[in-house]
């Protein structure tokens, strides 16, 4: 069994030094949403200051030879956490990849409007 722990706020990311010094802590994941939005940028994951947070988190978890894996929506910033070495990545969620079919399936088969509000083929 593995105990790791999340970081989803501004003050677990001041506080990582200490959180991975504590006895029986295997690993960490970052959560960029919740961290977003204990930071003030509710929804914007790929926000310079919070991206910059989670490079902080996988910097000190390296360091500290922990394993280190976050979420992130964004493939541009994906990319760039990957090359930081995560040592896991989850690119989707559930609720996001439900809303994409759903907005192709609308996208193919709601007719669009013009501009007097009328379907147009």
């Amino acid at each position: 069994m593995a105990l790791f722990v999340q970081i989803e706020s501004a003050e677990a990311v001041e506080n990582i030094e200490k959180i991975l010094a504590v006895d029986g802590i295997d690993g960490v994941f970052v959560g960029p949403s919740d961290l977003a939005a204990s930071m003030g940028v509710l929804g914007r994951q790929s926000h310079p200051d919070v991206v910059a947070s989670v490079r902080r988190v996988i910097t000190a978890a390296t360091a500290a030879g922990m394993p280190v894996g976050v979420n992130a929506f964004d493939p541009e910033v994906a990319r760039g956490y990957a090359s930081d070495g995560v040592d896991f990545l989850l690119v989707g969620a559930d609720v996001a990849m439900l809303a994409r079919g759903s907005e192709n399936l609308a996208a193919a088969w709601v007719p669009a409007e013009d501009e007097s509000g009328r379907a147009s083929s």
